[in-house]
């Protein structure tokens, strides 16, 4: 573990980034006496992040921490006048909470960083999946042109717009440090999946359970248990957007759970704005992030209203809940309606039949991850706790609505008109809706463990047992609580992202040898060269891994004609003048060869053939090999 030292700057700036200007905030807004409203400080600085990033260009800043600090100074202002009016919130139920909060969100943090960092193998190593490719150069492009906002993220694959919060937080980090692509991406995600991913779902257990220790060390644990997230978008895509959109819609349905019991309308008008300041920056991690929130807000509030109508049975109460049922019925029409995907992106096919699905979800047990037995026992406590008390409702009904998002996609028949009416949004993809299951299981699996902690309560009152007994199995409950780190649902997605990033002779995307030659061109090519060879290859990562220009960035994209002609044609450089008048057009210095090996499916290797498998010639002169089939070419002559 000693080699990675190297991401540690990286990870350390991205970590300051996801704590100091969402604190400020929460501090500005709400005071600093409650751990909940602390915890949501990493979802709040990675919107902070996103949103400065994006406003940057338009001012003309270049994205670095002026931007940064300009908009949380903005944010903690608004912050700070709404709390003159609503006043700041009270202590937590229980003296040092925050302490328990703190050494549980530590224990999560390191246990999820190393757990990653092993599995990531080096700092320098890569997915090795095609997503990847267009990440990793707009990384790289980021800094070269100084924006991260959303039309230059959507640039570097040749789209208008793409969501930028996780581009956002990972180019600060390479900018501030100096640190290489492949390492700052590393650095990032460590400090995703260990402060933004738990502080997150922790934050919701709070809001859900009256800010109890139990609720808070159970969900800090938890959150390192899960083969479905955020294990799962490490290997499948990669979908690192994904990862912080997801990551951060427990914070934001925190929001909106705490919401619904202020009263009066500065604390009203303070909390919504919360919420629409965490609904934002979960759009500009995904836009089906958003989504799926919306599902499960709307789960929260009508649950909510039904059970206070039921109890109250006032004229008040039942309006609120035909007003919520009506307004989130518009509300989710509207948006699956704006967020449908074409045939081509939503054709992916079911996994299995709707009954195993279903049982699938039920334990967070996709993709045959076997069930870590501890979480199995604490969900099902948690769904008789729900059976015998109507009153936690509300914090199950997300993880029904998961499921039932999840067994459409992977148990219904790909024709199904359903499916194609709620899930389409999600491209049908049933690996994005298995990564939801554990963002809304854990409150269910805490509500188990806070009726065991309960029940056990109970009966040592009742036979008097001694101060030391509790404070032991209250160790021991903990120690059990943190070993679902190790358990055999996250221990096969773990085993899954290691063999995702792990460097081969048949790497998908780079292999050693590939990697080798990458690292060498920054000594072999100048500064403004552009070079050509098939990003179904890897060969386009020259820009991430030297910082040289290539002519696609992407696997997919709009190449012009001229660009499609050499990809073809390249070969015959020697024998027809039209393509050394093309590579003059474009200005093409070098071609990279990576073989034919492709990143998705051999038969694209077809559309690549005049740039692959080169000979040396008159035009085409050989600089560097290494292997059989890594290989760099300099064009003269035309």
């Amino acid at each position: 573990m000693s080699e990675w030292i190297s991401a540690v700057p990286a990870y350390l700036v991205v970590a300051l980034v996801l704590i100091l200007p969402g604190a400020s905030v929460i501090v500005a807004g709400w005071g600093w006496r409650s751990p909940q409203r602390l915890l949501l400080a990493p979802a709040i600085s990675a919107t902070i992040a996103a949103v400065a990033a994006s406003v940057a260009p338009l001012v003309g800043l270049s994205w670095g921490l002026l931007p940064l600090a300009l908009v949380t100074l903005v944010v903690a202002g608004i912050g700070l006048i709404l709390r003159r009016r609503a006043t700041a919130d009270p202590r937590p139920p229980a003296p040092r909470t925050g302490l328990f909060v703190l050494v549980a969100l530590a224990l999560a943090a390191v246990a999820n960083a190393v757990n990653f960092a092993r599995a990531f193998g080096a700092p320098g190593n890569i997915a090795q999946r095609f997503d990847n490719i267009v990440h990793l150069n707009a990384i790289a492009s980021a800094l070269q042109n100084g924006s991260a906002s959303p039309f230059q993220i959507g640039s570097t694959s040749d789209i208008g717009f793409y969501p930028n919060a996780w581009h956002a937080l990972t180019t600060l980090g390479a900018e501030m440090t100096g640190a290489t692509v492949p390492v700052a991406v590393n650095g990032a995600n460590l400090a995703i999946v260990s402060i933004l991913w738990p502080a997150s779902v922790m934050a919701l257990a709070g809001a859900f359970f009256a800010e109890r220790r139990t609720a808070y060390v159970t969900a800090a644990a938890l959150a390192t248990g899960f083969g479905a997230f955020p294990a799962l978008f490490f290997n499948w895509g990669v979908l690192y957007p994904n990862l912080v959109g997801y990551a951060m819609i427990p914070a934001a349905l925190a929001a909106v759970v705490t919401m619904l019991p202020e009263r009066g309308a500065p604390a009203l008008v303070r909390s919504a704005l919360l919420v629409a300041l965490l609904a934002g920056g979960t759009f500009l991690g995904h836009p089906n992030a958003f989504l799926s929130l919306l599902f499960f807000a709307a789960a929260v509030v009508i649950t909510s209203a039904a059970v206070k109508a039921a109890s109250e049975r006032t004229r008040g109460s039942i309006l609120f809940l035909a007003a919520a049922v009506v307004g989130f019925g518009l509300a989710l029409a509207a948006t699956l309606a704006v967020f449908r995907t074409g045939a081509e992106h939503s054709g992916w096919t079911p996994w299995q039949q709707l009954s195993q699905s279903l049982g699938e979800g039920l334990f967070v047990s996709p993709r045959g991850y076997n069930p870590t037995t501890l979480i199995s026992i604490l969900l099902i406590v948690g769904f008789f706790a729900v059976a015998r008390r109507s009153r936690w409702l509300p914090a199950v009904m997300p993880f029904a609505v998961a499921v039932a998002l999840f067994a459409i996609a992977s148990g219904l028949r790909i024709d199904s008109p359903l499916r194609q009416l709620v899930t389409n949004p999600w491209y049908n993809d049933s690996n994005r809706l298995a990564a939801l299951l554990p963002l809304v299981a854990i409150p269910v699996a805490t509500l188990g463990a806070i009726t065991v902690v309960d029940l056990v309560r109970r009966a040592a009152r009742h036979r008097r047992t001694p101060r030391w007994v509790g404070i032991g199995a209250a160790a021991l409950g903990v120690l059990a609580l943190f070993s679902v780190a190790t358990g055999p649902n996250v221990r096969m997605a773990l085993d899954q992202v290691r063999e995702a990033y792990a460097y081969t002779d048949s790497s998908l995307i780079l292999s050693s040898d590939e990697e080798a030659l990458l690292e060498r061109l920054d000594g072999e090519t100048p500064e403004d060269a552009l070079i050509a060879g098939s990003p179904r290859t890897g060969a386009s990562l020259a820009l991430a891994f030297a910082d040289r220009q290539v002519t696609q960035k992407h696997v997919f994209g709009s190449p012009s004609p001229e660009l499609l002609f050499l990809n073809a044609h390249l070969r015959d450089i020697d024998t027809d003048p039209a393509v050394c008048r093309t590579v003059d057009q474009l200005g093409i210095d070098y071609v990279l060869d990576f073989g034919t090996q492709d990143v998705i499916d051999p038969a694209g290797a077809a559309a690549f053939s005049g740039i692959q498998d080169l000979s040396p010639g008159t035009h085409l002169v050989l600089v560097d090999e290494q292997g059989p089939d890594a290989r760099l070419f300099r064009i003269e002559g035309c």
